[in-house]
Parts: C-alpha cells; sequence; structure tokens
C-alpha cells in the first residue's frame, strides 16, 4: 500500500510539472526523466526540508503571516530545477506560479483521491 501511494504522488507530482511546462513559456522540462527526477526531488525535498525549514523559520512565518511559506516552496522547485536535468524555470513570478500550479494540481489530485476512496465499497 505504502508503495501505491508512493507512485500515486510521484504521478501527481509529474502531472503538476507537466501542466507548469504547458502553462508558463519560461518553464522548460525536456524529456520524461527531467518530469520524474524533477517530480522525485519535489516529493523528497516537500517530504524531509519542507519541515525542517518550515520548524527552524517559524518566527519568521508567524511574522509574514504565512507568507514565508512561499518561499520555502519556491526553493524546493528551485532545488528540483536544479538536480533535474533539462529543467529550468526563469523568473520569480514564473516560479510563484508554478509553485501555485503544483499547490492546485495536489489539492485537486488529493481531494479526488479522497473521495474516491471514501466511495469504494469496504471489503470485510
Amino acid at each position: 500500500m505504502l508503495l501505491a501511494r508512493l507512485l500515486i504522488a510521484l504521478g501527481i507530482n509529474v502531472l503538476a510539472l507537466w501542466i507548469c511546462d504547458a502553462i508558463f513559456s519560461s518553464v522548460s522540462i525536456n524529456g520524461a526523466w527531467a518530469y520524474i527526477i524533477g517530480a522525485v526531488v519535489l516529493g523528497i525535498a516537500n517530504t524531509i526540508i519542507k519541515p525542517i525549514l518550515a520548524f527552524l523559520t517559524l518566527p519568521l512565518i508567524i511574522f509574514t503571516l504565512g507568507l514565508f511559506l512561499l518561499v520555502i516552496n519556491i526553493a524546493m522547485v528551485a532545488l528540483a530545477e536544479w538536480i533535474a536535468p533539462n529543467f529550468s524555470i526563469d523568473g520569480f513570478w514564473t516560479y510563484v506560479g508554478v509553485v501555485v500550479i503544483i499547490w492546485i494540481v495536489n489539492w485537486a489530485s488529493y481531494r479526488l483521491l479522497d473521495e474516491l476512496e471514501t466511495r469504494r465499497p469496504r471489503l470485510a
């Protein structure tokens, strides 16, 4: 079950990156491996690095009323861009747009998955 959840999370991140590449002309992701590596890095960064950074910068997050979380999310996307081959994003506002699109895609996907899971009949 854990492997299935990891593969679904990877697929959702790949979908989010693909949508960003399609929407923004200043996002360039070329090749399947660029999507996969970018999605893996994004998943690992959001699972491990982001909570640590959020904890360390909690006073700044509170002071900015949560706006600093956007900076942390931009850093996670920048890390994925830096590690993945053939993956580039140009411009601060494009980073903001990519973060927003990734958030929307993840939110909608997990909402849909939760809805499907609650409708699925349970085996006793």
